[in-house]
């Protein structure tokens, strides 16, 4: 007999924990070229953004921590 998986269970087995974003239509035609311009997903664009923006934002944080205010 098999088991039905809930959401805890799958996040063990190392599935990618997913997300539901709503863009404004304007910002949402850009990512749609910008996709297929590139041949990937929209998906991709937006965690290729997500991941420069973390890797500023922890850049700007290590740069404030380091100046002496």
């Amino acid at each position: 007999m098999t088991e039905k998986r809930h959401g805890k269970d799958r996040a063990k087995q190392g599935r990618q924990p997913r997300a539901s974003i709503t863009f404004p239509p304007r910002l949402y035609r850009t990512l749609e070229n910008l996709a297929k311009e590139k041949k990937v997903s929209i998906a991709w664009v937006v965690r290729e953004a997500a991941e420069k923006y973390v890797t500023d934002q922890s850049f700007q944080s290590d740069k404030i921590k380091g100046s002496s205010l």
